[in-house]
């Protein structure tokens, strides 16, 4: 057997096509433009990336994008001044500031300031809450992302026995939860797991986040499972020597040749997080205005 690749790349060219759509309508139906707003502290080179791909995503699907750079040393009191007034205003839907930040600033105290309605990033002890309580609230994009992969790649999760390696606030809990609600019987494991090879192989739905490389072996993994691999860790390159490459922590090769569906890093789950973010401003900006939320693109 060699397992079906899935392709996050084009699923999430799929998902900011549809959100693309949604807000078309919205402006056509509605004179309504969902905004996101991205503050960015300092110039640390790999956020000043992902912040310029947030924004052109953005702007990509009719969005408005607000983008806030604010020098290193801004105080936490300028900083929530900023958060307070893109609270108030109400052409902004979604609100993020981009991780990591100086030293001096708590980023648990600057997405407490975000309101939980705008929390685009889902990061919020409020909206944590409300995913546990099985309410409505907003869901950190990468865990929605891998929901999303999941009900393309196996319809009904109905049943499936799910094991989630990792137990991160920003992803292991809150993935569990999503799929909790969609069914699943769920077992959240991690690095201090008693026999965790043995759990992970009675996986229907394995989904790995621990930030070790190629900790997950081929023999760890149930003939035919799905397998989602969110670990992301840089390696030097094999064969270009001063070049580097990204591995999961799937050994992917073994693995693919067991598993029934796999995603690979990169191009697997890494795209369908900004995808996950416009879907959740989208999302933020039809309840902000009362009207029906975007089906197929929330939890």
């Amino acid at each position: 057997m060699v397992a079906q690749i899935i392709d996050g790349k084009a699923f999430a060219a799929k998902v900011r096509g549809q959100v693309a759509q949604h807000v078309s309508a919205l402006k056509a139906q509605h004179n309504q433009t969902p905004g996101l707003a991205v503050v960015l502290v300092g110039e640390d080179p790999a956020s000043e990336v992902y912040v310029a791909a947030k924004h052109k995503a953005t702007v990509e699907t009719g969005m408005t994008s607000f983008e806030h750079k604010l020098p290193a040393d801004v105080s936490e009191a300028d900083l929530f001044a900023l958060i307070d007034q893109l609270n108030a205003d109400p052409d902004v839907h979604g609100i993020l500031c981009q991780f990591p930040v100086p030293e001096h600033l708590s980023e648990r105290r600057v997405v407490a300031r975000i309101d939980p309605a705008k929390d685009v990033d889902g990061l919020s002890v409020v909206n944590a809450g409300l995913l546990a309580s099985g309410e409505a609230g907003l869901v950190p994009c990468t865990p929605l992302g891998c929901l999303m992969l999941l009900r393309d790649q196996v319809g009904d999760l109905t049943g499936k026995d799910a094991v989630v390696v990792g137990r991160s606030n920003l992803f292991g809990k809150p993935m569990a939860q999503l799929l909790l609600r969609d069914n699943c019987t769920v077992t959240v494991a991690h690095s201090r797991s008693n026999d965790l090879p043995g759990i992970c192989k009675r996986a229907d739905i394995l989904v790995a986040a621990v930030g070790r490389a190629q900790m997950v072996q081929g023999d760890w993994i149930k003939p035919g499972a799905t397998v989602i691999d969110v670990g992301i860790t840089r390696v030097p390159h094999p064969e270009k020597p001063g070049k580097s490459r990204l591995i999961g922590d799937v050994d992917f090769g073994p693995a693919s040749e067991v598993a029934g569906a796999i995603t690979p890093v990169p191009g697997g789950v890494g795209p369908m997080t900004i995808a996950c973010l416009l879907a959740n401003t989208l999302t933020a900006a039809c309840r902000a205005h009362g009207l029906a939320e975007p089906q197929g693109l929330t939890a």
